[in-house]
């Protein structure tokens, strides 16, 4: 008896929850933090609720400002040869929401994207107050921003596009939903891995590096799909550079840009909560 005994301690602890590589060993005394109430009128008396929405139009002025004038250098170009290309209009949109999440995380968590925003919300990470303000925020930004390049360039904006997302020749509208569908979901999907708060309890380095993988998924997710879209993942960026354009083909498809990146964020918050961390299932134990 004994001896079949031990072998059933080992068959139940032969296929044990495998732990991730560090100090996950650590976060048994990790509790979940309550869900964000859904309406938090105090947070209109604080200035740090201001402040927070400012980050963000701050932020995404600069996001289209930079991106933006990148896709017009290129755009404008004889010879993508003498431009940065693609790859560069990628890492110019990669690279600035990098920065731009490093130097916002700690005021207003770095969104900088509607999409990201609704995803977060729909996880109870943030109240709908605070959702609704960042997200006016960031479209006023984009907005600002994708101005300024016209200000400074009127003639080759208008005559290049103004960065304005709109399904390519050759695609369909269904293409153009599926692309900033997955596209959003990746982003979204790396943004709540980056910042998941039991991973920031247990390895601390991982609060300092969030932003890099946030940033490389934006990067990889333009050189996928910036041939079918433009890629907007992003309805700020992609309104902000419609309404400065605003010429009729630039809103023929402007429904991708929205219903797409919020269906994406929505599956990747499902995902996260109920696949990755399964909170629904540990909340009922």
């Amino acid at each position: 008896m004994e001896g079949k005994e031990e072998d059933v301690k080992l068959g139940a602890n032969k296929f044990s929850e495998r732990q991730p590589i560090g100090t996950a060993a650590q976060d048994k005394d990790y509790k979940e933090p309550p869900p964000a109430p859904l309406f938090e009128p105090g947070e209109l008396k604080s200035w740090s609720f201001y402040r927070a929405g400012i980050a963000e139009f701050v932020a995404t002025f600069l996001f289209l400002y930079i991106t933006i004038l990148t896709v017009m250098g290129v755009v404008k170009s004889n010879s993508k040869c003498s431009t940065v290309g693609i790859q560069g209009i990628a890492w110019a949109f990669g690279g600035m929401i990098f920065a731009l999440v490093y130097c916002t995380a700690g005021i207003s968590g770095g969104h900088i994207n509607p999409a990201v925003t609704f995803g977060l919300f729909l996880a109870r990470k943030l109240s709908l107050t605070r959702a609704v303000f960042y997200m006016v925020m960031q479209c006023l930004g984009a907005i600002c921003g994708a101005g300024v390049v016209k200000g400074f360039q009127k003639g080759v904006y208008e005559n290049n596009g103004g960065g304005a997302n709109v399904v390519a020749a050759g695609y369909s509208k269904g293409d153009g939903l599926g692309a900033e569908i997955v596209g959003t979901f990746i982003l979204v999907y790396t943004v709540f891995s980056a910042t998941d708060a039991k991973r920031n309890a247990r390895d601390s380095h991982v609060p300092i590096l969030a932003p890099l993988p946030i940033g490389f998924a934006v990067f990889l997710v333009h050189l996928a799909t910036i041939p079918i879209t433009g890629t907007g993942i992003n309805p700020a960026r992609s309104l902000g550079a419609a309404i400065i354009y605003n010429k009729d083909h630039a809103w023929d498809d402007h429904w991708i840009f929205w219903v797409g990146p919020f269906i994406g964020a929505a599956l990747a918050a499902m995902y996260h909560q109920i696949v990755i961390r399964a909170i629904p299932f540990k909340s009922r134990s």
